[in-house]
């Protein structure tokens, strides 16, 4: 992507962002009140993920699971009728509401709209033990949704989903962009791929 297209992607990740926390801000705060009603702990939840150039940064997402899910049962993946989940955790999950505090991240500048969904630094590796091809993937900042989202998203295996991320980066513009957001909200409407 030119030097051009960047700062064009990185206004409109900048208003786009702005503009969407003020329009879904009354929803926000809806959920917000819902995870407090219905389980302890936080509303939101911050892990530390592989960002451009292998960075590590926070990413905010809304609380989805018990509080320190992480550490029991299957980690970081979930599942149909995963018990570590709750009851409104699960709606907001269904339709993707838990990813919408990445707004934040986007605004930032640790994030865009579009890009690789970033990876959690040891999973499914580190790195520094991606291959040569793979590391591409992190030429770009991360997206709250990408292309692998729309060709698989959870249904495919990392290998797949990294496949897809070089091939984004390789061919990426802003209408590549938009045809992924386009068809980002249909996935999500369509509930497909939700688990791993």
């Amino acid at each position: 992507m030119s030097l051009t297209n960047r700062v064009i992607k990185r206004v409109i990740d900048i208003f786009g962002s702005l503009i969407g926390l003020i329009v879904i801000s009354p929803v926000l705060i809806v959920i917000c009140i819902a995870i407090k009603l219905s389980s302890k702990g936080p509303m939101f939840f911050r892990q530390e993920r592989l960002g451009e150039g292998g960075q590590v940064f926070k990413i905010i997402k809304f609380r989805t699971m018990i509080d320190n899910a992480e550490s029991i049962g299957s980690g970081i993946k979930t599942f149909v009728n995963d018990p570590r989940i709750t009851k409104i955790d699960s709606l907001l999950r269904k339709y993707s509401l838990d990813e919408l505090p990445q707004l934040f991240n986007v605004l930032g500048g640790s994030m865009s709209i579009v890009g690789p969904r970033p990876p959690v630094p040891y999973h499914p590796r580190k790195y520094s033990e991606y291959s040569t091809k793979q590391v591409k993937r992190f030429d770009v900042k991360p997206g709250i949704t990408g292309y692998a989202q729309i060709k698989g998203r959870n249904a495919l295996n990392w290998d797949e989903r990294i496949e897809y991320d070089i091939e984004y980066v390789e061919n990426q513009s802003i209408i590549m962009d938009i045809k992924i957001i386009v068809l980002t909200i249909i996935k999500v409407f369509k509930k497909e791929g939700i688990h791993s």
